[in-house]
């Protein structure tokens, strides 16, 4: 294949992939969108080159990253005027991760030619994603396959039973298929619909498996949830002087929402106060005076710092004022997954960026409080934290009856981003039945119902208030129960097809 051709397929797969996700609105797309990447592994495999295929694939890799991933300059730049670096280092790294794939895909081809493409594609490919999101400190599933349905929630209501990998598994065997059907022999069409048939067959099953559980599925009224979305911008949050005015402007957005619709539970967004809230007794006093008059609880991004001889760690924090005005009797949520390099500096001592407050030196959290209201039991999440499956499985398990996401999207500005990182909660809702809202400081800002439908959502960078009755749901789904057991179980299929080759040749 020429240089030509491989770019030609690169730009294809860049284009398809970012278009299969939000805010974009084709749910056709992602069944054909890694068509191109397949025909990169073909090609290399009649050359029989390995070597192409990793050439390719790296390539194809940060081609279809730098594309859909673009809004990372944006957001970098907040925090780095080398920002493009970070977003070259990013997408590099996927495309490592992508080279590898292709590589380990022609190689077992060319070692064991009856083991089908159809078969060893989708295992690859949720492989990359399951590694993706267990690296360490630089772990970033952002744009499972999985998530390009997000639109469409009757398609994926069966993520109850294999989570958002096992679509990505489905639908990475989708694009073979359909390939291989669309390659039979031009002379008998009926070869070709026959080898598509199992593709119409499987989208047939999840549909109907879908609009019979999001009929079927017993849901029940939490209550009302007021959302405050305060719109502050990002160089603004952390202004020398400004903290007073943010404090007081999201209190009269909470007594707004409080006039409007009487809610049940309020939420701030992540890092709704900007600084430690311990330390400034006038706003903890305020936001405690505002629960104890309107007996309403309240749910408040912030920082919060502990000390514990000469060490002391800082955190991206929750903390729950519950009707009574106190926060102390709950434990703080101290964020678990940290944002690479802007909150937590890769494979190093965070001790060492204790000088640069705010930047690279966070902790990581390991608590999962379920904190209990009136209207029911929830856990939290923060910010990106909603691409992670473990987390609200975790506290699933742990009693709670709905999830609470709370985020500052600013740095995203006017991007993609923002409508990808809200879509990955229709996902968490499906796969473990809760009702999910979330509360963002420049928008998205929504309520998630346990089948994935979206309601009451706002617009972004604007500034608002939002409530809805928010509905949950008390079933237990297996995937709770099982866990990410197609990640695993691909994760370890490719293990064996690398152990395969190691083996020496009779």
């Amino acid at each position: 294949m020429s240089r030509a051709r491989v770019a030609l397929h690169c730009v294809a797969g860049a284009v398809l992939l970012t278009l299969s996700y939000p805010p974009f609105r084709f749910p056709f797309l992602p069944f054909v969108a890694v068509i191109p990447a397949v025909l990169l592994i073909r090609a290399a495999e009649r050359a029989g080159d390995p070597r192409a295929a990793f050439r390719w694939g790296f390539w194809y890799g940060f081609a279809v990253n730098g594309v859909a991933l673009y809004w990372l300059v944006v957001a970098l730049w907040h925090f780095t005027r080398l920002s493009a670096l970070g977003y070259l280092a990013t997408i590099a790294i996927f495309g490592l991760w992508s080279g590898g794939l292709f590589w380990l895909a022609v190689r077992t081809r060319l070692r064991f030619p009856r083991l089908p493409l159809a078969l060893l594609f989708p295992i690859l490919w949720t492989a990359m994603d399951w590694v993706i999101g267990h690296q360490g400190d630089i772990r970033f599933p952002w744009l499972g396959l999985g998530t390009a349905l997000a639109d469409a929630p009757p398609l994926i209501q069966w993520a109850d039973i294999a989570g958002a990998r096992g679509v990505t598994f489905w639908v990475a065997w989708c694009n073979v298929a359909l390939l291989e059907a669309a390659l039979a022999d031009p002379a008998t069409w009926a070869r070709r619909l026959r080898r598509a048939a199992p593709v119409a067959a499987s989208v047939v099953v999840a549909l109907g498996y879908g609009i019979w559980r999001m009929r079927t599925l017993p849901t029940r009224e939490v209550g009302v949830v007021g959302m405050v979305q305060p719109n502050i911008a990002f160089d603004e949050k952390w202004g020398w002087g400004e903290g007073d005015s943010e404090v007081a402007k999201q209190l009269s957005l909470s007594r707004r929402v409080r006039a409007l619709s009487r809610p049940d539970l309020v939420l701030w967004p992540e890092a709704a106060v900007p600084g430690y809230l311990a330390e400034q007794p006038a706003w903890d006093s305020s936001l405690a005076r505002f629960s104890r008059e309107s007996h309403t609880p309240l749910l408040v991004g912030a920082l919060h710092r502990t000390v514990s001889g000469t060490d002391r760690e800082y955190y991206n924090a929750a903390f729950f004022y519950d009707s009574t005005g106190a926060w102390r009797p709950h434990p703080v949520y101290e964020k678990h997954y940290l944002v690479p390099v802007v909150e937590r500096v890769p494979f190093v001592n965070p001790r060492w960026f204790a000088g640069l407050e705010f930047f690279g030196g966070f902790g990581r959290g390991t608590g999962l409080p379920v904190y209990a209201t009136g209207i029911g039991r929830f856990g939290v999440i923060i910010c990106y934290e909603s691409i992670f499956e473990d987390l609200p499985r975790a506290y699933r398990r742990a009693g709670a009856q709905f999830l609470v996401n709370i985020t500052n999207d600013a740095w995203y500005g006017r991007t993609t981003a923002p409508y990808q990182h809200a879509s990955h909660l229709v996902l968490r809702a499906i796969e473990t039945r809760m009702g999910i809202a979330r509360a963002a400081n420049s928008g998205i800002s929504e309520l998630v119902d346990p089948t994935g439908r979206v309601h009451d959502a706002t617009g972004v960078m604007t500034e608002a208030v939002d409530a809805g009755r928010l509905v949950t749901s008390d079933v237990i789904p297996l995937y709770v129960r099982l866990g990410d057991w197609v990640g695993v179980l691909s994760a370890l299929g490719a293990l064996a097809m690398l152990g395969g080759l190691a083996v020496p040749r009779r």
